[in-house]
Formats: C-alpha cells, structure tokens, sequence
C-alpha cells in the first residue's frame, strides 16, 4: 500500500476547511465569489496531478493562499480575525489581505518548476523574469475582476469584496504584495531547487 503523500494531505485539509468554513459564511455572495478562483485552481492541480506533479515545496507555497483565501472568503478579508496582529503593530486596518496577496506570488515558485521541468528554458534569469513577471501579471487582471464585480454586485457585496477599507491604494498596494512574494518565491527556487535532477 503505498504511503500518503503530501499532496494528497494537502489536499484532504484544504476540502476539510473549505467545507468547515463554508457554513454560514458573513456573505454568501462574497464566499462564492472569492472561493470560486480557489477551487478553480485546485481542480486543475487535481486534475493534472498524474500529468505532472509539481514538487512537495510547490504544493506547500500554493497551499498557503488557499487555506488563508479561504478564510477570507468566510469572514470577508477585513472581518477576519486578525486583531492581535493588528494591535501588536499599532496597523489602523486588517492586512490580513495584504498576508494573503503577498502569498500569490508564491506561485512565482511553481510557475519557474514547470518551466524548468519542461525544458522551456535554463536560464535562472529568464526563469526568475518569468515567474515574477507573471505573478503581477496576474495581480493586475485580479484587481480588474475586482473593480468588474465591485460595480455590478450588490454595492455592500462588492465593498466586501474589494476589501480596501478605505485605503485609495489598495489596488497598487495589494499588486505590489503580490510582486513582492514572487520575488521571494523566485530567490527560494533559485537557492534551493535542485537543477541537477532528473526532469520529466
């Protein structure tokens, strides 16, 4: 019988919390909104897990937006509670947002992984740029679907939703979270991923 991986670990817990926090959630328009992105993401890495299966490092770092996203979409990102984090530093808002923005650019690591694996190139340079590149590519388009949904939903859903809490930059602020977790997700994969094993 063959152990349980990591993966498979992962992925229990996350259909654990997802389940336990889909309960009377603050908003159910809001949960649905925000939880839907994150499912999305998962039945791809379920679906192509046999395919390719990323590294137990990968699995870990995307994980982390998941379950944190995941809260989120419960409480809705200001209401999470975050108040001793909020106290401990003297912040005048929740930036568990922020938390959860900076952990996208986690996925910068996966994305250098499979373009590495699959041979597109092995250039640590090229393969930082991408990874970066791409994770505030994504950043900018998630703030758009944001402003898209904030107008057309119900106007306390799409305040909800945005979770800006009156701060005119959260958009700039909340990209730049997300580059700038890319960017250590690119120096982690530089300093650690083994470039001499075999790829498939």
């Amino acid at each position: 019988m063959n152990k349980l991986k990591l993966p498979h670990i992962l992925f229990g817990a996350y259909l654990g919390w997802f389940a336990a926090l889909a309960v009377n959630p603050y908003s159910r328009e809001v949960w649905f909104a925000e939880n839907l992105p994150m499912v999305i993401i998962v039945a791809v890495l379920a679906g192509t897990y046999r395919r390719f299966a990323f590294s137990n490092t990968s699995y870990v770092l995307m994980s982390v937006l998941l379950f944190l996203h995941t809260a989120g979409g419960h409480y809705t990102f200001e209401r999470v509670p975050f108040g001793a984090v909020t106290d401990l530093f003297g912040f005048t808002r929740n930036h568990f947002d922020r938390i959860a923005h900076f952990s996208v650019g986690f996925y910068a690591y996966p994305i250098a992984e499979f373009i590495f694996r699959k041979g597109y190139t092995r250039s640590k340079g090229l393969l930082a740029f991408t990874g970066v590149t791409a994770i505030f590519t994504v950043a900018a388009v998630y703030e758009i679907i944001e402003w898209w949904y904030a107008a057309a939903a119900d106007p306390a859903a799409g305040i909800a939703f945005l979770g800006s809490q009156g701060d005119i930059w959260d958009a700039q602020r909340d990209m730049l979270a997300d580059g700038l977790g890319s960017i250590c997700a690119t120096a982690l994969f530089l300093l650690r991923y083994d470039f001499g094993a075999p790829q498939n």
